[in-house]
């Protein structure tokens, strides 16, 4: 696999601190407290002019919480002066959301994302902290009242996994994007929490449901971070008509608190590409010995899950973040609509039916 360096304006994931106001269930990052040696503003301000001079498109701030960051406003405003798309995803657990809605007016962000996992005290306080639904749904109010752009960011797991329909109806109408993602055992989040197969699958299922019955000015609703590849009955649930493998390394990268710079955030340290302390954004991203398990990417590096498949040259073995949280290896993603009709047609179960899990 060729990767032509010139052609990409890559997009930056860029958790600016560890630390958070926080603990929540599912938190791959098991944030909480800021890393010992973070990016000082100095660093961080230089970082940016980095980004821009490699012809970075787009940062998100993320954490931990970001927004608890003294110098957020700082790094979000340099961001933007040097001509980059600004998103920011934060939990909404902020008191003092006046002023912070207000600083966000500013900056004009692309799109702002709040954390939503359930439609309700009970079910999203249980994942994320008592009195956290309140503050991350007047949040998000308070966002809309000042025509910033919105969307909500829902993990799905065993705990919220009966409840999605009902955020839904939360949301319907209100020009509110909503990203859905699956919560997969990394951090603090327990193998116990994750879906099983046929949960998944159901859940690709109404995802297409909602897209099918809802225009996108209604409910403008996507499956985040791969979810699904190559199905006979579910389209393509992203924002792309089709799945073109893990763009981690290749189109993204992401930026720990502390410089280390991964492909994604969410793979494991081990793919740490170097740390932008040591060596520059430029050398890291040109460097041809980078990301070389997506860049250089052969048939043979497959797991069992995906070898013979007649769409692994192109997908690669699906998501690498959920590939070595289920299976510990890398181009092995078991979570595949693909893969799953598979074993259910095997089974002789109808793929459609399972769609009763989630509405039934």
């Amino acid at each position: 696999m060729k990767f032509d360096y010139e052609d990409v304006s890559p997009l930056v994931v860029w958790e600016i601190t560890l630390d958070c106001n926080l603990n929540c269930l599912h938190c791959g990052s098991s944030a909480g407290k800021a890393r010992p040696n973070e990016l000082t503003t100095k660093e961080a301000l230089s970082l940016c002019q980095d980004f821009a001079d490699i012809g970075v498109d787009e940062v998100c701030l993320m954490g931990g919480e970001p927004l608890i960051r003294k110098d957020w406003f700082e790094i979000s405003k340099k961001i933007k002066d040097l001509g980059m798309k600004l998103d920011i995803i934060t939990n909404g657990f902020h008191k003092n959301r006046e002023e912070l809605v207000s600083k966000l007016s500013k900056l004009e962000p692309f799109v702002v994302g709040i954390s939503i996992d359930g439609s309700n005290e009970k079910t999203h306080d249980r994942i994320r902290k008592k009195g956290s639904f309140k503050l991350a749904t007047e949040f998000l109010s308070n966002l809309k009242k000042e025509n910033i752009d919105t969307s909500i960011i829902t993990t799905v797991n065993k705990i919220n996994f009966k409840d999605i329909p009902k955020i839904k109806d939360l949301i319907l109408g209100k020009q509110i994007a909503w990203q859905i993602q699956t919560g997969s055992p990394l951090g603090r989040f327990s193998k116990k929490y994750a879906l099983s197969n046929e949960e998944f699958y159901a859940l690709g299922l109404f995802i297409a449901k909602m897209k099918k019955e809802y225009s996108k000015k209604e409910l403008p609703v996507i499956g985040a971070h791969g979810l699904g590849y190559y199905s006979k009955y579910i389209p393509s649930l992203a924002l792309y008509e089709k799945w073109l493998g893990c763009p981690a390394g290749l189109i993204t990268f992401g930026v720990q608190s502390d410089g280390g710079i991964k492909g994604c955030l969410s793979t494991p340290d081990y793919l740490i590409e170097g740390n932008c302390r040591e060596r520059s954004i430029r050398d890291i991203w040109y460097d041809p010995n980078s990301f070389t398990y997506n860049r250089n990417f052969l048939a043979e590096n497959l797991g069992n899950n995906c070898k013979n498949c007649e769409h692994s040259n192109v997908c690669r073995g699906g998501c690498i973040s959920i590939s070595t949280a289920l299976t510990g290896g890398l181009h092995n993603d078991p979570w595949c609509f693909h893969r799953l009709e598979k074993i259910l047609e095997k089974n002789k179960k109808d793929p459609n039916k399972l769609l009763n899990l989630i509405i039934g």
